[in-house]
């Protein structure tokens, strides 16, 4: 993904005062993992009140996994263990929540294929960013960097799931995450393994 949109550069300046103190990127990439966690769990009791909660926690979980890779920039202590730690944060966290919201969704008209649904967009963004760390595992760090457009990459469209949760609307959201992940995961896939492709046969 992108590293200059707008959300980076709002945490930006969010994470300057934390430059030279304790905290260290590893520490919100641990928060945004836990309020990532704390959202999928909130959104699966598929009550207004936690839906809210659910959606204020993701939101916070989207800003800490920007910030802190802003951290590691500005304090010049960025690492392979960190950036893949982030990855893997990321591809667990962006799952979870929509298996919270197809569970919600199976006590509701959905039944069952509420939850199979949510396993079936969690496990699409899953592979996403499987590739990803195997693409930056192989090739380095940045290989996998999808261009911006306007101060937006493709990861800032999960800022869809907690408007729609909040608003009433997570039984439409898992319907088109379940459709439209899917095919996201293929396209991506092809992208990088092309990319992949001539990183090799750059390296011959």
């Amino acid at each position: 993904m992108s590293y200059n949109t707008w959300i980076h550069k709002v945490s930006r300046q969010m994470v300057k005062p934390l430059v030279d103190t304790p905290v260290t990127p590893n520490h919100l990439t641990t928060g945004r993992l836990l309020f990532g966690l704390a959202a999928a769990g909130a959104f699966a009791l598929g009550e207004t009140f936690w839906n809210w909660i659910g959606a204020l926690c993701f939101l916070l979980s989207m800003i800490l996994d920007r910030a802190d890779g802003e951290l590691a920039r500005l304090g010049g202590t960025t690492s392979r263990f960190g950036a893949y730690y982030d990855l893997a944060t990321d591809a667990i966290c962006n799952s979870v929540i929509f298996i919270g919201i197809g569970y919600a969704a199976m006590q509701g008209a959905f039944g069952t294929w509420g939850l199979l649904l949510g396993i079936i967009a969690g496990i699409s963004v899953s592979i996403i960013f499987f590739v990803i760390m195997l693409t930056e595992i192989q090739f380095g760090h940045g290989t996998a960097t999808f261009d911006h457009t306007a101060g937006f990459d493709p990861d800032d469209a999960m800022i869809i799931v907690p408007i729609a949760v909040a608003l009433g609307f997570g039984d439409y959201l898992l319907i088109a995450a379940a459709v439209c992940s899917p095919i996201a995961a293929v396209i991506i896939c092809r992208d990088l393994y092309l990319r992949r492709k001539q990183l090799l046969a750059d390296k011959s």
